[in-house]
């Protein structure tokens, strides 16, 4: 399979030898993962936890009816954080490459806040903060906003890579034709700075998924508050968590691997153009 232009630029194609060791590596990796799953299993086992008595309610429909309830909400939390980050990330970005330093500065605290406080804090906050005011905000919004915090701060700093990414000729095209920089950054420099970064965001929302776990802290009734709602009924705790451990790791699965079409996608259209207009000029 002929690699992308992504991936020619980051490895080499590989010789017989390397394909070989790759084939190997890969076969032992996958001998010792078969290997480690039965142990686990085995020791499940041995412990009595492959008992039907911990397993029997997974038989029952209200009980997936209530794991759905809990994954609609873990993904109405992550949805509502990710929009919520998108746009705030944006702003952040560009206040910290503003030409005017008490902007940039401020949004460079900002930025830097947030990245290095933890969710779990910053949900605490929500949830003691406005009770003490007076202030009366849902459990949604108490694990949306701290969660869309991080992930603004972190989408900014990705946002301002790919800006830097886009090569200084189409910005300087853009100003030679007598764009102002406001008009050049909209229709010269972001266009292809959403093109690099799309990738990127969309694994980014892999974070925000696992993030509205901390939802359990304020109740908000998302996936993992409604496993322990099961586990408290059915006293039923490994299985449970592995059953919600399979689903996070199929919803995350499944992000990166839109993630990566996209990214396939997007290196066939760049392919294309590059193919059909190989001597044009930048603009």
């Amino acid at each position: 399979m002929a690699m992308t232009p992504t991936e020619a630029a980051l490895f080499e194609a590989g010789g017989p030898r390397a394909r070989r060791r790759i084939l190997i590596g890969t076969v032992l990796s996958a001998l010792a993962l078969a290997a480690l799953v039965a142990w686990i299993v085995y020791r499940f086992y041995v412990k009595g936890q492959l008992a039907s008595q911990y397993w029997y309610f997974f038989a029952q429909l209200n009980v997936w009816e209530f794991i759905g309830m809990g994954l609609v909400g873990t993904l109405r939390a992550a949805l509502g954080a990710g929009a919520i980050a998108l746009v705030v990330g944006l702003v952040l970005m560009l206040g910290r490459t503003s030409r005017w330093a008490p902007v940039r500065w401020i949004a460079t605290a900002v930025i830097e806040f947030f990245r290095g406080t933890p969710t779990l804090l910053f949900i605490y906050a929500m949830f003691l903060v406005p009770a003490q005011m007076g202030l009366k905000v849902s459990t949604y919004w108490m694990v949306v906003i701290p969660v869309s915090a991080y992930a603004s701060a972190v989408l900014a700093e990705v946002y301002r890579a790919g800006v830097n990414a886009v090569p200084d000729g189409q910005k300087e095209a853009g100003i030679s034709l007598g764009l102002s920089p406001a008009q050049n950054f909209v229709h010269v420099i972001m266009p292809q700075m959403f093109r690099i970064v799309t990738p990127t965001l969309v694994t980014q929302l892999v974070v925000v998924v696992k993030d509205t776990s901390f939802g359990y802290v304020v109740t908000y009734p998302e996936l993992m508050v409604n496993a322990k709602v099961l586990i408290a009924n059915f006293s039923s705790l490994v299985p449970v968590y592995l059953v919600v451990a399979l689903i996070y790791v199929l919803v995350n699965l499944a992000i990166s691997r839109f993630a990566n079409w996209l990214s396939r996608r997007q290196d066939a259209e760049i392919l294309k153009v590059d193919t059909v207009m190989p001597h044009a000029v930048e603009v």
